[in-house]
């Protein structure tokens, strides 16, 4: 059970993980679907988000009797329909996990409930820092101690789940006190806070994605999620990376599902195509049963147990871009048509691949982390 939860008062905790799943299902079905290609083109869903919310969808987490694998399976849900989707729920719920770990005792019991209900969306602001702690890039914001809190600046490049009224996780190092940054919460309704929409991307492009100009903002100590930040990211780390399977899953069930649809009119020259689709569904059976094992300890401190999640993360990712692959192989001309959700999640499959931390860094994680 995981040391910070949602009070049990909360209409969640009545309600069981599995009826929360059926109604997140429902949501798929009347909602998402319809929706998915215009989300894809650029749509950001904020309704919709707030109807999975309200449906229990960010919380199952963070209830009492809360584990990660509902989440992952609620995710998985969503990202059956709509990785991008899928996406912007991992972007809440990890949100709500950097507040379930921080020891900022207030500013959980102020946030958490508002984040698990859906009355403040937000994003994860964490790709720099992933990065940043294994040598790719350099922390981009950076801030200063004053009465109060810290003044921060810097230009953030990727952060999703955004909107003018958003908060997001960010990580930003200290003047004077290099190697030792601080982890706090922004909020994108600070004057000195911009959005700058990104260029179009190659897919997912309602997901509210934007670069963060930040100058001379002041985070007061309340918003501050662990004035020792790498204490918490070590802590928080594996529920970040674990929580991304959701949008694999999700992604090789319909790729599965998709050979499924073609099987009556394909299967006689299908056959002879590599992937099959009892392979993919063994794929997803062993995925799924590490995961699952590995969500039991999320707070595990142990070389070998982060070890063990990247390696998982790592081959949801490859696994999804094979999947894909061979999903689109097995359609054939009529997935390669514009309209056919196919090719979308051929592009789709490629973001879980990319997404932070991504394919080559966690090779590189992989090859850094003793064994």
């Amino acid at each position: 059970m995981l040391a910070a939860t949602l009070a049990p008062s909360a209409t969640l905790a009545e309600t069981a993980p599995a009826q929360v799943l059926a109604a997140v299902a429902r949501i798929c079905a009347a909602d998402l679907a319809p929706a998915a290609r215009a989300i894809d083109e650029g749509a950001y869903p904020a309704d919709i988000l707030r109807k999975l919310a309200g449906v229990g969808a960010f919380g199952l987490h963070a209830r009492a009797d809360g584990a990660l694998t509902d989440a992952i399976e609620a995710m998985s849900v969503v990202s059956q329909t709509c990785v991008a989707t899928g996406f912007m729920a991992w972007c809440q719920n990890t949100l709500a996990w950097y507040l379930m770990m921080s020891d900022n005792a207030a500013l959980r019991a102020r946030l958490l409930p508002k984040v698990v209900a859906g009355d403040v969306l937000g994003g994860t602001g964490l790709s720099n820092p992933m990065k940043a702690f294994f040598g790719i890039e350099t922390l981009k914001l950076r801030g200063t101690r004053v009465a109060g809190g810290y003044k921060v600046k810097g230009l953030l490049p990727w952060v999703s789940n955004l909107g003018p009224d958003h908060y997001f996780g960010a990580v930003f190092a200290l003047e004077g006190r290099e190697g030792n940054p601080v982890m706090a919460l922004i909020d994108c309704a600070d004057p000195a806070v911009t959005l700058k929409p990104c260029e179009p991307f190659l897919a997912m492009d309602g997901t509210g994605t934007y670069a963060v100009q930040v100058r001379d903002l002041f985070i007061p100590d309340d918003l501050v999620l662990a004035h020792e930040a790498m204490p918490l990211v070590k802590k928080m780390r594996a529920g970040f990376i674990l929580l991304q399977a959701g949008m694999a899953f999700g992604l090789m069930r319909d790729c599965l599902a998709l050979m499924g649809e073609v099987e009556g009119q394909l299967g006689h020259v299908n056959r002879y195509l590599p992937m099959q689709p009892g392979d993919l569904a063994g794929e997803i059976k062993a995925l799924e049963a590490e995961v699952m094992e590995l969500c039991a300890t999320p707070e595990d401190p142990s070389t070998g147990y982060f070890r063990r999640v990247v390696a998982a993360r790592l081959a949801a990712g490859d696994a999804c871009v094979a999947a894909a692959n061979a999903a689109m192989l097995h359609c054939g001309a009529r997935g390669y048509v514009a309209a056919h959700r196919c090719q979308r999640r051929l592009r789709e499959s490629y973001f879980v691949a990319i997404v932070t931390p991504a394919t080559k860094q966690l090779r590189l994680m992989l090859d850094q982390l003793p064994a």
